[in-house]
C-alpha cells in the first residue's frame, strides 16, 4: 500500500507550482492546485533506480539499451491493447519540443493547424510562435439536467467547413485536457475518417493516456483504423502518470513509413532523440514496475473526484465539477455564479487565497471555468474548496 494521504512541502525546490506563482497570479499568498502534475510522492521504484545508477561514479554518454523501446511496445500492449513495432517509437525531448519539431518539419508556411478549443494552451502557442495560422473547430457544450457543462462532443459539420486546401494538420488531445473526456471509438472513427478523406495529418496529444478512471481504457488514434494509423504522429510520456516531469521521458510512434523514415533520420542526424540517463532509467523502472503503484493511485484519485463532487454538490451549489474520465484534474463549471472571468479570478485569488488555471488559458471558450488539480493529497484539495466557501464569493 501507498500513502496518497501524506502531504509534501515542494516550497524551495524549484517546482513550477510554486516558483511561478508570483509570476502566473500576481500573487504568492495562495494555495495552488494549478500545475497539472502530481503531489504524490514520486514511486519508491524510480527514485531506486535512479539511486541505483548513481552509485556508479561515472556519469557518462549513455546509448539506449536495447529493451528500452521493446519495454514502451510490451506497456502499451499491456495497458492500451495497442500492438506497436519498437521500431516505430523514438524518444523526444518533451511533447511540447516534439510538437515544435513535427510541425516544422512536415508543414511549410501558409499552412493551417486546426485546434479544437478549450484545449491545452500551447496547441495554439506553439503553432503560433512558429509562423503557422491556427483554425478553431470549437467543442460542443453539453450540459446536464441543471444546466451544467456534462461533457464535450466534437463538432464535425463545423470542421468539415473550415478545411481548406492550405489546412494540413490537426492537433488532438486525447484524452481531452481541461475536460478529461476520454474519447470514444466511434469519435476517433469519424474523426480519422475526415481528416483521411481530406489528407490532414493528425498529430495525437495522449500524455494522459495512461491516467484513465473507472476501469475505462484508453483508446489511442491511431489504434482505430489503418487510415488513422497511417495519417497520424502519437505523443506519449510516463511522466504524468507516475510524477516524474522534471525528468524528460517522452516518446512519439509513427506507423507510416512514408512520415517515419525520413523524419527519423533527421531526429538523429540533429540528436533529437538521444534520452537522458536519467531519463531511460526513469521510465524503465515505471514500465516494468509500475503496474501496481499506478493501479493503487488511480483508485486514489478517483475518490478525490468522488469527494470533490459531493462536496461541491452539498456545499457549494453553484459550482460543479466536470466529472474526468481521464487525466488527474478535473474542469470546475463557475457559469452559474455570474461573474466575468477576470471577477472569478480575482475571488479566486485574493479572497478565497486559491490557485486554480483560469479557464481561459485553454482559449476564450474557458470562460466560467476554473481547472484544479485532482492529483494530491484530499484533505488539501477539499482545503480549497473550504476557502472557497468561507470566503463567501462562491455561493
Amino acid at each position: 500500500m501507498y500513502n496518497f494521504d501524506e502531504v509534501i512541502d515542494r516550497r524551495d525546490t524549484g517546482t513550477e507550482k510554486y516558483a511561478e506563482l508570483k509570476q502566473m497570479f500576481g500573487t504568492e499568498d495562495v494555495l495552488p492546485l494549478w500545475v497539472a502534475d502530481m503531489d504524490f510522492r514520486t514511486p519508491d521504484f524510480v527514485i531506486e533506480a535512479i539511486r541505483k545508477r548513481l552509485d556508479h561514479p561515472v556519469l557518462s554518454y549513455t546509448v539506449i539499451p536495447d529493451h528500452y523501446f521493446p519495454t514502451i511496445s510490451a506497456w502499451l500492449e499491456k495497458l492500451h491493447g495497442w500492438k506497436v513495432d519498437p521500431g516505430h517509437i523514438r524518444y523526444m525531448p518533451g511533447l511540447v519540443k516534439a510538437q515544435a519539431f513535427i510541425i516544422n518539419y512536415f508543414l511549410k508556411k501558409g499552412d493551417k493547424i486546426i485546434i479544437q478549443p478549450p484545449v491545452y494552451h500551447r496547441f495554439a502557442q506553439i503553432p503560433r510562435t512558429n509562423g503557422f495560422e491556427t483554425v478553431s473547430n470549437p467543442l460542443v457544450k453539453i450540459k446536464d439536467k441543471d444546466g451544467f457543462l456534462e461533457r464535450y462532443e466534437m463538432d464535425f459539420d463545423h470542421l468539415e467547413s473550415i478545411i481548406d486546401d492550405r489546412t494540413k494538420l490537426l492537433i488532438l488531445c486525447n484524452p481531452h485536457n481541461p475536460s478529461g473526456r476520454a474519447w470514444d471509438r466511434a469519435t476517433l472513427e469519424r474523426l480519422a475518417e475526415i481528416t483521411t478523406r481530406h489528407g490532414i495529418l493528425v498529430l495525437s496529444d495522449e500524455i494522459n493516456a495512461e491516467t484513465v478512471f473507472y476501469g475505462r481504457r484508453h483508446i489511442p488514434f491511431a489504434s482505430v483504423s489503418p487510415e488513422a494509423a497511417a495519417g497520424s504522429i502519437t505523443m506519449m510520456a510516463p511522466s504524468k502518470t507516475f510524477n516524474i516531469a522534471g525528468i524528460v521521458s517522452s516518446y512519439i510512434v509513427i506507423s507510416n513509413p512514408a512520415l517515419r523514415e525520413d523524419f527519423y533520420r533527421w531526429l538523429d542526424e540533429n540528436s533529437f532523440d538521444l534520452p537522458t540517463l536519467f531519463g531511460i532509467e526513469a521510465t524503465m523502472a515505471c514500465y516494468e514496475k509500475g503496474w501496481e503503484w499506478r493501479q493503487e493511485m488511480l483508485h486514489y484519485v478517483e475518490g478525490n473526484i468522488e469527494a470533490a463532487d459531493n462536496w461541491l454538490r452539498d456545499n457549494l451549489p453553484s459550482l460543479r465539477l466536470v466529472r474526468p474520465q481521464a487525466a488527474p484534474t478535473f474542469w470546475m463549471d463557475c457559469t452559474k455564479l455570474g461573474y466575468t472571468q477576470p471577477e472569478l479570478m480575482q475571488h479566486l485569488l485574493y479572497d478565497a487565497k486559491v490557485a486554480f488555471n483560469d479557464g481561459t488559458q485553454f482559449g476564450p471558450e474557458g470562460a466560467g471555468y476554473l481547472r484544479v488539480n485532482l492529483a494530491g493529497p484530499r484533505q488539501v484539495l477539499l482545503q480549497a474548496f473550504e476557502l472557497m466557501k468561507a470566503c463567501g464569493k462562491f455561493q
